[in-house]
């Protein structure tokens, strides 16, 4: 058998660049549809074992399902990671050819593993909660102005906000609409939002940006959610642990959440409680409580079960 061949691609708005890891070709092909034609032609021939592209701001996801769809093993990564890659194998200028290359060696280096990509349902739920959290954002900035504005303005800023506000309701109904009319969504919807003190900005959160949830172990679950507490040692020094990575957006729903339910939730309440009392700094117990929470969460959307205190309360924190 043949050396397997692992594939970089680094995609820009109008093109892409193509190589094979140890490999001594390259290509350069035009992101449209006859470059992706071209494309698919290539990697027929090299049949590789896995190809590995960079998300660039969504220039690179029709290509992706273009792959996926022909059944080409692919993953899509974070830059951040082959940044981090390419410095540390010493590789610091940049050029779309070098890209591609230092992207061919850590698909053959780090061998990430494929997963299913969205579906275009899935990826219309995500579009959609992006846009509700810009709208939010802005609301929140056309506030804090308001509070500042010069009165000749104020009346302005008074109408953007009304309108943002009338936005927000137009868009919480879409994605209402979008849930109630998919019957997988909605049972996970309403498993996840049976819990006290969770409610629908978490659950379409969950589906939107962490599919996976209800298929993970806890060490998982905590990692992905960016809620793990990771070790800061060395030699003799020890580092306070802290969390880091996984996806924001999730965190900061799971965050939310769990600020309602140090209040109502009758588990969560007194576990928040616990920790608080036996001396734990108050950011550290509310990380805690999102950890459990969204372990919670996830054994109930894997055994397909609504809330049920006397059967949660036997999961522990995320260990």
């Amino acid at each position: 058998m043949g050396t397997p061949n692992y594939v970089g691609i680094d995609v820009a708005k109008d093109s892409m660049e193509v190589t094979v890891h140890e490999g001594k070709e390259s290509w350069a092909f035009s992101n449209d549809e006859r470059g992706l034609a071209n494309l698919m032609t290539k990697m027929k021939r090299l049949s590789p074992r896995l190809i590995v592209m960079e998300a660039t701001g969504g220039y690179e996801v029709t290509i992706a399902a273009e792959l996926h769809s022909r059944g080409f093993p692919v993953v899509v990564v974070n830059p951040r990671h082959i940044r981090d890659f390419a410095r540390s194998v010493g590789i610091l200028a940049k050029t779309d050819i070098l890209d591609a290359k230092v992207i061919a060696r850590y698909a053959a280096t780090v061998q990430p593993a494929p997963r299913a990509l969205p579906t275009e349902e899935t990826k219309r739920l995500g579009a959609m909660m992006m846009r509700r959290r810009q709208i939010v954002a802005m609301r929140t900035a056309e506030k804090n102005r308001l509070q500042q504005a010069d009165p000749a303005v104020k009346d302005r800023i008074k109408v953007h906000i009304n309108w943002l506000e009338q936005e927000l309701n137009d868009v919480n109904k879409e994605l209402k609409q979008m849930i109630e009319s998919n019957p997988e969504w909605k049972e996970k919807s309403d498993i996840i939002q049976s819990v006290p003190g969770v409610g629908p900005n978490l659950a379409i959160t969950i589906l939107s940006d962490f599919p996976e949830l209800g298929r993970l172990n806890r060490k998982q679950t905590a990692a992905l959610s960016g809620v793990a507490p990771f070790n800061r040692d060395s030699g003799t020094m020890r580092g306070k642990r802290c969390i880091w990575g996984g996806r924001g957006v999730v965190r900061t729903a799971a965050y939310m959440s769990a600020v309602s339910a140090i209040r109502f939730n009758p588990l969560i309440k007194p576990f928040y409680k616990r920790l608080i009392d036996a001396g734990k700094l108050r950011k550290v117990a509310m990380v805690a409580c999102m950890r459990k929470l969204l372990c919670i969460l996830n054994a109930m959307l894997k055994n397909h079960t609504t809330w049920d205190c006397r059967v949660h309360q036997l999961i522990g924190p995320c260990h």
